[in-house]
């Protein structure tokens, strides 16, 4: 047997991309052990992300992170078909620890390394979710990096039907958070913020409609940031839970109008989400009233499964290795991967 011919192989995920190290096991697509350590605690203070202490956190977690996560899956480290881990896109320094960890690894036990772009790893959740899943399907991206609505044709066919134009609604929301003082990341501060709230405050309505499937989220931000401070240079009061609460309804509702009407044009009757925002309680229950008024299959991951995490990177490595795409010692971090190019079959990260 070759080995891409195994049915269920055993596959670790490794994830530096950010600020959570993360690792997970997986058996075909069930789940056998899925570990994170972040130091998202540290970096809020600072109001987001520090690449330098990420970089120290990862090199400080990763061996302890990886252990665990075999240990927790109940195997050896002889018992995995190979390792998966994300060589971008994020931030250098921190994907650097991840990809160096895993080839050193996968060298030393004499296992087939997987390249995995953190982009697709998000795509890949949804089989996590739903482990029967096949393409066809449209998947809505939404992410502090990407925004985009995808038909995925085959396991290695993609078509981008629509992206961001400028800001992606994730790093929308962590900008709206900061001008709100509220705590990073953003998008959960929002989300509790905006429930004590009404979207009763005009937001631009550039997004719905026209532009096909793309999106723009710099006017909506923009829009906030005035609002706002032409409130306290007036010396008028504005109630914070409404600025969310309309903020999030129109960075929200248009992802979901765009990914139903998407469907509905490609004649697919399949809809999955990924990334950061899909863990927005707000577009999780809009899109699923959306996809039953209009017959369409949700396949929704759990909320841990939408942020950053190890599984969805096993899950795309294991699509990478029934494919037999395997990279080499040669493989380094990528910081910055055009999101055509996440959509491309990987091989030795290029």
């Amino acid at each position: 047997m070759k080995t891409n011919e195994k049915k269920n192989p055993i596959i670790l995920g490794i994830e530096s991309s950010c600020d959570e190290t993360a690792a997970a096991v997986i058996c075909g697509r069930k789940i056998l052990s899925d570990e994170i350590a972040s130091s998202a605690d540290i970096q809020s203070l600072y109001g987001g992300v520090v690449p330098e202490i990420a970089s120290r956190a990862h090199t400080d977690a990763v061996a302890s992170v990886v252990e665990r996560a075999v240990k927790n899956a109940g195997i050896t480290y002889q018992d995995i078909d190979a390792v998966a881990v994300t060589y971008g896109a994020g931030l250098l320094g921190a994907l650097l620890v991840g990809v160096s960890f895993a080839k050193a690894f996968a060298y030393a036990l004499n296992k087939p390394l997987i390249a995995v772009n953190h982009i697709r790893g998000h795509l890949a959740a949804a089989y996590l979710d739903e482990p029967t899943l096949k393409p066809p399907f449209i998947t809505l991206l939404a992410s502090g990096g990407h925004t985009a609505i995808l038909h995925t044709k085959t396991q290695s066919e993609f078509e981008i039907l629509g992206a961001t134009l400028d800001d992606a609604v994730g790093e929308a929301f962590d900008k709206v958070a900061r001008v709100l003082g509220l705590k990073y990341p953003g998008g959960p501060h929002i989300e509790r913020c905006a429930k004590e709230g009404k979207p009763v405050i005009p937001m631009p309505k550039m997004l719905k409609g026209g532009g096909g499937y793309n999106f723009s989220y710099s006017g909506l931000k923009t829009a906030v940031i005035n609002y706002c401070h032409t409130c306290e240079q007036r010396g008028e009061n504005y109630q914070k839970a409404d600025v969310a609460a309309s903020f999030q309804c129109a960075a929200i509702d248009v992802l979901v109008e765009k990914t139903v009407a998407a469907a509905k044009e490609r004649g697919v009757n399949c809809v999955t989400a990924g990334g950061g925002v899909a863990a927005n309680g707000y577009l999780r229950e809009s899109l699923k009233a959306a996809c039953q008024k209009n017959g369409l299959h949700l396949v929704l991951p759990e909320k841990r499964y939408c942020t950053d995490n190890a599984a969805m990177i096993a899950a795309e490595g294991l699509t990478q290795y029934q494919l037999g795409n395997f990279a080499d010692l040669r493989l380094t971090a990528k910081a910055s991967i055009p999101l055509a190019a996440t959509l491309k079959t990987v091989q030795n990260g290029k």
